[in-house]
């Protein structure tokens, strides 16, 4: 009986899986850390003595800015595993990388905007001469919405070209939810 012998970068097909679930362990890691952090600035903030009304506010700002990057830290951590781990999904199909760009974006757009909004709030009270900064991040979230948006509009006639692709994403995602 002939051994089979494998193609020499097959060894890499087995690694990828590997690195993403450490990749996706360590985004887990970190954003629960985040939202540690965060719970220790929220309690400093709302504990009597020592600090300011501004003071306090601006530890609450704080605290909601770091459980926002938490919060897509958590989601991106999420995504990778279920994505590229569960699924095993490779990018090269359309439908894999609209899904795959559409959760990211949910989540960075949804950052974005809870940050702008936090910086707004902060800015406004305490250093108007940095609106502008502000301001830049909520045009990025917007632009990035736009962005987007075109994206998908493009990516449906590619989508179209495989329909079974589709049928298959959504068959795979009864099989991730049966899991949990």
């Amino acid at each position: 009986m002939a051994k089979r012998q494998s193609h020499p970068l097959a060894i890499f097909g087995r690694i990828f899986p590997i690195g993403h679930f450490v990749m996706s362990v360590l985004f887990i890691v970190c954003a629960f850390t985040l939202i540690g952090f965060a719970c220790v600035l929220l309690w400093q903030s709302l504990q009597p003595g020592g600090m300011t009304l501004t003071e306090r506010r601006d530890g609450v700002l704080e605290a909601l800015a770091l459980v926002t990057v938490g919060l897509a830290a958590l989601e991106l951590g999420e995504t990778i595993l279920e994505e590229e781990v569960q699924r095993e999904a490779h990018m090269s199909a359309p439908t894999r990388v609209r899904r795959f760009l559409s959760r990211f974006m949910v989540v960075l757009v949804v950052a974005l905007v809870i940050e702008a909004l936090v910086l707004i709030f902060r800015f406004s009270h305490s250093a108007p001469e940095n609106m502008p900064y502000a301001a830049m991040t909520a045009f990025a979230a917007a632009a990035l919405i736009i962005a987007w948006g075109v994206f998908i509009r493009l990516n449906v006639a590619a989508e179209e070209l495989e329909p079974e692709a589709m049928q298959e994403a959504k068959d795979e995602d009864r099989k991730v939810n049966v899991k949990r």
